[in-house]
């Protein structure tokens, strides 16, 4: 769906509404965490100009044209009267500027993601087809030192450098997700979730867990990996609820 601009002096806003669309699902979901938490969307070739979510707005309440245009080159960016929150700046920042392909991030606090990152061993075994789908496509983060300021945020960037992990599990802390635009990042955000909700609760269970084999793991990773335009609908048919039910978030 193609959104008419409603704020003709803002660029990019079918992003806007996208990234806005995504905020509002994710508090719809629970997996935000009061008004901490980011989104960002690059803008530029390079990626180090980037949309990202007001300091302190609560994700149920962000619009399109709240969004905040940020340069992660630019540190007088802190200064301003529309600065982000210092470890939103720390987190995204870094991540723009030393990884380009993270064209798309998403940092939340969501419930089962944190309890994953809180075991000794953080790794997520292929237990079902939403669990193979991160099938060696993420990293864990094993050296959480403090908030995410400036320094934290480059050494976390820094663990995203093969472009087939797009997920780390930010050990202590919380999970990052990256991807190509909001439909894919969020898609990931999503199906991450769901897939660590059905490990921890395998978990609760104290039962052995059936396990598949890497070659089947793998295999479903790369089918899931094609599956045409999932990410794209899954997007769209938020947005129609969201249409329908609340659609100032496109305003």
């Amino acid at each position: 769906m193609t959104v008419t601009n409603l704020r003709p002096n803002m660029d990019h806003w079918q992003e806007r509404v996208d990234l806005a669309a995504a905020f509002r699902w994710t508090a719809r979901l629970g997996m935000h965490e009061a008004v901490a938490n980011h989104f960002s969307l690059a803008i530029n070739e390079d990626g180090t100009r980037f949309l990202m979510n007001p300091n302190q707005r609560h994700f149920a309440r962000i619009k399109a044209s709240d969004l905040i245009e940020v340069d992660a080159e630019d540190p007088a960016t802190m200064d301003g009267p529309d600065a982000p929150d210092p470890t939103a700046w720390g987190l995204h920042g870094g991540l723009h500027r030393h990884c380009p392909h993270a064209r798309c991030a998403m940092h939340v606090h969501s419930i089962h993601a944190t309890v994953l990152a809180c075991l000794a061993d953080s790794r997520l075994p292929p237990i079902d087809q939403n669990c193979a789908t991160f099938f060696n496509r993420y990293v864990i983060d094993e050296g959480y030192g403090g908030l995410a300021f400036e320094d934290e945020g480059a050494r976390c960037a820094q663990l995203f450098h093969d472009p087939k992990q797009k997920v780390m599990i930010m050990g202590n802390h919380g999970v990052m997700v990256i991807g190509d635009t909001v439909a894919d990042t969020f898609n990931r955000l999503y199906y991450f979730e769901r897939a660590a909700e059905t490990y921890i609760r395998a978990l609760q269970t104290g039962r052995p867990l059936r396990v598949l084999s890497d070659a089947v793991a793998e295999k479903t990773a790369r089918e899931l990996e094609d599956y045409p335009e999932q990410a794209e609908r899954h997007l769209d048919e938020l947005k129609a609820i969201l249409d329908a039910e609340d659609a100032d978030y496109a305003a």
